[in-house]
């Protein structure tokens, strides 16, 4: 038998392990690119059941039926937890809650979302306001104006004490006595006599929110505008309480209506309905208390001056000697004033001035003393002010008549 040269085996063994050698790194390639397949199919498979759950959800979210816009009337207080609501169609229904909502925080007023089939609440909706309206947020705050800054008017001062800071400090002491708290208050008088000031003054002593309304912003071109306005102006109020609504100039919507009103005349008209709708206490109020300031007192429809509507009607009369004396030291407290300046003589030059003249003079004194470039007021930078402040607003009190 002949036998295999040990050489020739050697190589053969050799050249099998090299074969082995390449076909594992074949194989460990195709596994790389295998995992690496995987890898993608797996990202792929991700990708797909996000599209997926996707299209489930918006698929269930069309199913879903459209909600209805409704407006709650009365919460009724019974076991079932069910409302009384107005939906945007027309008719009324007696309805139930969601379970997810809470029966608690329903209201009288509050607009809602309704399931069309069920006609169940199932959402609350804010409460849509007019940017006009919506801006005041801006500028509504409590006042930095106290008591303490505003001079003769102890009687006034008295009164608002008594109609819109004690029902808000010490509602309790109404109830025992059984009587109901005043609503609404009138200020009226010549203008800068303090109006503002002591309406700002009592939001600050009762830390309610002041807003405050120029009449004249109101008066709209388009029908039901401005009483549109005034509903929201409200709702605001009630949304901030407790408030101190303050509306100036009330005379340019409150004027006595006439018979022969023009198209213009009657949409002023309706957004003094509306003023007085809202006065007369359809919705609770709440913690809103109402001031209305005028300087023409005269020309007010009585229908808005009747008790219940206005339950105070303040005058605010040009201030005598002694009032002048308090609004003087106020004004001069933070001045720098030579020891010549005779307070005596002040309040005797401006017999016919008021609050606003008064503080007119301290600062047109202040501006002469700068024109001087001196440190300190001396008195005839105070007589020169008297005389260019009244002359330039001439008041004759004579002819500043009010009525009521």
């Amino acid at each position: 038998m002949q036998s295999i040269p040990r050489d020739t085996k050697k190589d053969k063994d050799t050249k099998n392990e090299e074969h082995l050698i390449v076909y594992t790194k074949h194989l460990e390639k195709r596994l790389r690119n295998l995992e690496s397949e995987i890898s993608i199919l797996e990202t792929e498979r991700r990708k797909l059941e996000k599209e997926l759950n996707n299209l489930r959800h918006e698929f269930d979210h069309i199913r879903k039926p459209a909600l209805m816009n409704a407006t709650i009337i009365d919460v009724l207080d019974d076991r079932n937890e069910r409302v009384i609501v107005k939906s945007s169609s027309g008719p009324s229904f007696v309805v139930k809650v969601n379970h997810n909502l809470k029966f608690e925080k329903l209201t009288a007023g509050m607009s809602v979302a309704l399931n069309q089939n069920t006609l169940k609440i199932v959402e609350i909706l804010p409460t849509n306001l007019d940017p006009f309206v919506k801006g005041m947020e801006l500028i509504d705050s409590i006042p930095d104006i106290s008591y303490d800054d505003i001079g003769g008017l102890e009687e006034q001062i008295q009164e608002i004490k008594e109609t819109v800071e004690l029902p808000l400090k010490n509602l309790d002491l109404f109830k025992r006595i059984g009587i109901e708290p005043p609503k609404g208050v009138l200020f009226y008088g010549p203008p800068g006599t303090g109006k503002t000031l002591l309406a700002k003054a009592v939001a600050r002593e009762t830390n309610a929110t002041f807003i405050r309304v120029i009449s004249s912003e109101l008066v709209q071109k388009f029908i039901g505008e401005g009483a549109r306005y005034v509903r929201e102006i409200f709702d605001l109020a009630r949304q901030k309480a407790p408030t101190i609504l303050f509306i100036d100039e009330l005379d340019a919507i409150a004027a006595e209506r006439m018979e022969d009103a023009t198209s213009g005349d009657r949409e002023v008209s309706r957004t003094l309905m509306q003023l007085m709708a809202e006065l007369d206490g359809f919705d609770n109020r709440g913690d809103v208390k109402f001031i209305g300031a005028t300087n023409r007192a005269d020309i007010l429809d009585p229908a808005l001056l009747r008790p219940g509507r206005f339950d105070r009607i303040v005058e605010f009369p040009i201030p005598d000697e002694k009032a002048r004396e308090a609004i003087f030291k106020i004004h001069m407290k933070s001045l720098n004033i030579h020891k010549d300046v005779d307070l005596k003589t002040c309040i005797r030059e401006t017999g016919e001035a008021t609050g606003a003249h008064i503080k007119a003079i301290c600062i047109e004194a202040g501006m002469f003393a700068i024109r001087r470039d001196a440190d300190i007021i001396i008195k005839e930078d105070f007589t020169n002010a008297i005389k260019k402040v009244m002359k330039n607003d001439k008041v004759k009190s004579s002819e500043l008549k009010f009525f009521i």
